[in-house]
């Protein structure tokens, strides 16, 4: 018996170690790598809706066979409707997500250069990063409300990586300022397109002048990228592991900013002065012409700068003080300007009204002295209100003449 037992606990043994190896060789079910993920920034182009650059989110999972870009810069010009939403501010753009190759194709054929900043996140976070921007590039998501400064492609990024780093990336710019400010970096921009950099500037009201933080300054590629750059991770790593050119730029880089100088608008304006007020005696029916066109753009710009502020959701247009400058009223001296076309002497009603535009442009220079809600519009007061104040002394000299 005793030599049975022992037979029997030598097999017990055996079949263990039999079964602990057969356990040992079973095939484990692989955990999946982390997909990688890149900030691709594309470099301007020439239609005015790509002068500020864009960019797009790229997630390169190894299940995937293949790099996805995450773009938010889409939108639809034959969608019903669309025109009228732009004109109130609210449009809507989406997400799409497609192959980083075919995302590319237009960019190479156009000349915009691309480059991909690899990020260095953990492989938690770089999945939950995947993972969100899929599930928001699902259509009944992919959808949102457009607005130039505060939530547009480069903001839809920057956010997109701020909720992985826990606000880490927002804590890091919040507290950090260039001094620059949506109207400076719109102009600079909009340089090359002169009509595009007049209409932002004459556009923009005070909201647009206040300084920015490196977190609302990266409504930019440009600066977003910058900052990726300085930005680092949890453990202290720098948040951007590598850099890789993807397209080089064929097409003009983006503008360097320039001094902002009064004295060569002022000059203009006292230039033009003075040769309206010359010309009142020596062609009066020319300078009516003249008088007929700039009251015009006025009136027209005026209308443009009051309809914004009253019934569109373009934040940055309110309360825009050039509208003392480009006065709706202007409108109402076209009649006295016609008056003068043909040889005749307008109404006193009309040097009157001569007077209340040349007060209202002049009202222009009171606010220059608020420090809380300036607007930089020194030059567009410089030009202006000489041309305002000539005009007004052009017509009263007229009147005494004629009486």
């Amino acid at each position: 018996m005793r030599k049975a037992d022992a037979l029997r606990v030598l097999l017990c043994l055996l079949l263990a170690c039999l079964a602990g190896f057969a356990h040992a060789q079973a095939p484990v079910a692989a955990i999946p790598d982390a997909p990688r993920i890149g900030v691709v920034t594309m470099g301007p182009g020439e239609i005015f809706w790509e002068r500020f650059g864009h960019d797009a989110i790229v997630v390169d999972d190894p299940a995937l066979g293949e790099r996805i870009s995450y773009n938010f810069g889409f939108f639809d010009m034959e969608e019903p409707g669309f025109i009228g939403r732009f004109v109130q501010g609210r449009m809507e753009y989406m997400l799409v997500a497609l192959p980083l190759a075919q995302d590319m194709q237009y960019y190479r054929e156009v000349g915009r250069g691309a480059g991909i900043q690899w990020l260095q996140l953990d492989p938690v976070q770089a999945r939950q990063l995947a993972a969100d921007l899929a599930e928001n590039a699902k259509p009944e998501n992919a959808r949102y409300r457009y607005d130039y400064y505060t939530d547009n492609c480069a903001t839809r990024v920057r956010d997109a990586i701020n909720r992985v780093l826990g606000g880490r990336l927002q804590r890091e710019l919040d507290g950090r300022s260039s001094g620059d400010t949506y109207r400076g970096e719109s102009v600079r921009l909009a340089s090359p397109a002169l009509w595009m950099w007049l209409g932002f500037d004459i556009a923009l009201g005070p909201y647009a002048d206040r300084p920015l933080s490196r977190w609302e300054q990266a409504f930019l590629p440009r600066r977003l990228a910058e900052d990726l750059r300085e930005a680092t991770n949890f453990d202290g790593r720098p948040l951007v592991a590598s850099e890789q050119e993807l397209l080089p730029q064929r097409q003009a880089a983006e503008p360097e900013p320039q001094a902002r100088k009064v004295m060569p608008w002022l000059l203009t304006g006292l230039a033009l002065a003075i040769t309206i007020v010359a010309f009142a005696r020596r062609a009066p029916r020319s300078l009516a012409a003249f008088a007929s066109l700039f009251w015009l753009l006025c009136g027209c710009i005026g209308l443009v700068l009051a309809f914004s502020w009253a019934f569109t959701d373009h934040r940055t247009l309110w309360a825009n003080r050039n509208l003392l400058l480009f006065n709706p009223l202007c409108l109402l001296l076209l009649p006295g300007a016609f008056t003068l076309l043909r040889g005749r002497v307008p109404t006193q009603r009309f040097g009157m009204l001569l007077k209340v535009v040349m007060a209202v442009a002049a009202l222009a220079c009171a606010p220059l002295w608020l420090q809380g809600l300036s607007q930089r519009n020194g030059t567009w007061i410089a030009l202006l209100l000489p041309i305002h104040a000539a005009f007004a002394w052009a017509w009263a000299n007229a009147r005494r003449t004629h009486a």
